[in-house]
């Protein structure tokens, strides 16, 4: 079955950020966000969840353990297993990101302030 946002499952998440599943299973997770401006997730890392973010449009930081990175359209960052990390949207324009979890990054979600 062909998937899109428009007939994805959806869901909201933090300060009204949009995410939808485009792969939702216990061994891979494939998810497309957004961010509006000025809003960020939690600190935190998986234990086992291999994550990389690739951004669609717009401008995210991302913070892996305490390195501010910026990544711009068609840019893309791998986040290791056991690795804090937070995604950000200091820019002037919302950033739509896809983030791959393998396996799911679903209740494997530690959070930290480092």
């Amino acid at each position: 079955m062909k998937i899109s946002k428009q007939n994805a499952e959806h869901y909201t998440w933090g300060d009204n950020c949009d995410g939808w599943h485009l792969v939702k299973n216990k061994d891979l997770s494939v998810i497309h966000e957004r961010m509006p401006v000025n809003t960020s997730e939690v600190r935190h890392y998986h234990n086992y969840a291999r994550q990389f973010f690739f951004v669609l449009s717009g401008t995210a930081t991302i913070e892996i353990s305490g390195k501010r990175i910026i990544l711009s359209r068609e840019e893309g960052i791998e986040v290791p297993p056991l690795v804090p990390h937070q995604m950000l949207n200091e820019s002037k324009h919302d950033v739509e990101f896809i983030v791959i979890s393998q396996p799911t990054s679903k209740d494997d979600r530690i959070l930290t302030n480092k």
